[in-house]
């Protein structure tokens, strides 16, 4: 038995809470994790995780040997890191999920400067709204709007949206210019929902204009979960829309979208990007976080 494979084994079987699921993250098959896991709990003398035809548990010893585990696992790779960074740039294949609108209006475009500077990673990128299971489907990191709720995640704050009201010159014209954001309840308004991934609920408005403070949960006719398709709706004059100013500008710019409820303000949207704790951050993940920092500096830099 390889204790290190065990180890590793083992740790991967605990983070994601299948054999299957760590034999497919390791690039190994379901017998050898299995077998791997059978040979550390004979060598220990303990069992170290609880199998049902369902799931997976871990016991109290098994989670006592984990946390040393992670720590060992870790302690090796930053070795092995502080050893060949000096000598050896970013390499490998980085798995990263980004929301859509971010990807095809920040992201891809921005690429060609990435590679220039890290021609040796291969980035696989997947392009969703939902929620991921970041251990599971082998993701080294996601990048999402709000605030990260997952305790078991880390998060790096990259950059904060200016979030904005907009509305078609089709839609005003039908409808009229509404003043104040009470007029998103009235029944001649319509906006377009938003589903929250997270809640499985429509975002409300939230504005404020000096003390006065307002959040209207508006009359969506049509709610979407996806960015692109809410921009899309929003261009096809079926509402009013919140949009960060990143994808509002170019249609600002071509008369496609004019701007609602100026003199409010809309509280900004923090961006994160989050990867497990319990998975080393390597060199090529590292460099990306920094890439993505960069980038949401020129496009939605940090408030404060």
């Amino acid at each position: 038995m390889d204790r290190f494979d065990a180890m590793q084994a083992f740790a991967r079987v605990v983070e994601t809470g299948s054999f299957t699921k760590a034999a497919a993250t390791l690039h190994m098959s379901k017998t050898t994790v299995t077998q791997l896991v059978q040979q550390l709990e004979a060598r220990l003398r303990v069992r170290l995780l609880n199998r049902t035809t369902r799931k997976v548990n871990v016991t109290a010893d098994g989670a006592a040997y984990y946390e040393r585990v992670v720590r060992l696992l870790t302690d090796i790779d930053d070795a092995e890191t502080s050893l060949s960074s000096a000598s050896m740039a970013p390499r490998g294949r980085l798995r990263v999920d980004v929301p859509s609108p971010l990807a095809r209006m920040l992201l891809i475009p921005a690429l060609p400067t990435f590679f220039t500077r890290f021609p040796e990673i291969q980035l696989t990128v997947g392009v969703s709204d939902r929620i991921v299971d970041i251990i599971g489907e082998n993701i080294d990191c996601v990048v999402r709007g709000g605030e990260i709720t997952d305790q078991s995640l880390v998060a790096r704050h990259i950059g904060d949206l200016q979030l904005g009201m907009y509305a078609t010159p089709g839609y005003v014209r039908r409808f009229g210019l509404p003043t104040h954001p009470r007029e998103l309840e009235e029944e001649r308004h319509k906006t377009i929902g938003f589903l929250w991934s997270r809640t499985g609920k429509a975002l409300p408005f939230s504005m404020q204009r000096g003390e006065e403070r307002i959040e209207a949960q508006g009359r969506p006719q049509l709610t979407v979960d996806d960015g692109n398709a809410y921009l899309a709706a929003g261009l096809a004059g079926l509402g009013m829309l919140w949009l960060p100013q990143y994808m509002a500008k170019p249609h600002l710019a071509s008369g496609e979208l004019l701007p609602v409820f100026e003199d409010w303000q809309m509280p900004s949207m923090p961006m994160y990007l989050a990867f497990p704790p319990n998975r080393h951050v390597s060199a090529k993940v590292r460099v990306f976080v920094d890439w993505m920092i960069e980038l949401m500096a020129e496009h939605a830099p940090r408030v404060g």
